[in-house]
């Protein structure tokens, strides 16, 4: 038997913080029309806070639980939402396919100094400049979670 997956969100969706708990309503009647699969967007902090679409990663550690970038919940909801979405569109047999983004890191709580060249916009093996110093927006120290679930900076 072939499934159906549903993509259940889209970028304009309001950031009222509903869509987790709308799909936990709907999971029964998405059930209904055959669909065995939703796609939900990113469940991470963004940079953005509450109007992030989640692709502005801030925090993997933080469903909408801690309070950071002037928000306790994302833009979708909070991780309490969010578990309980899961076990309702699981209750129905339904697959949850989280969107993930590993590569992105945005709204960095410190700067440092860092050295750097510039590099030549038609080939990314050839330095255009000699190096030097810029302040960068790098280093992530998550003060909000205060090390819950990770120690990581």
């Amino acid at each position: 038997m072939n499934g159906v997956l549903m993509q259940y969100f889209e970028w304009y969706y309001p950031a009222d913080g509903t869509l987790r708990g709308k799909l936990t309503e709907e999971a029964e009647n998405i059930s209904n029309l055959g669909i065995t699969a939703v796609w939900v967007p990113p469940a991470c902090k963004g940079e953005q806070g509450k109007e992030s679409r989640g692709y502005d990663i801030y925090d993997f550690y933080d469903l909408g639980e801690f309070d950071q970038k002037g928000t306790i919940r994302t833009k979708y909801g909070t991780k309490e939402e969010y578990i309980r979405m899961i076990e309702a569109l699981h209750q129905y047999h339904i697959q949850v396919y989280a969107d993930v983004v590993f590569n992105h890191l945005a709204g960095a709580d410190e700067t440092e100094r860092i050295w750097v060249r510039k590099m030549n916009p038609e080939s990314n093996t050839e330095f255009i400049s000699e190096p030097f110093e810029i302040e960068a927006a790098t280093r992530f120290t998550y003060p909000g979670r205060n090390k819950k679930y990770s120690d990581f900076i």
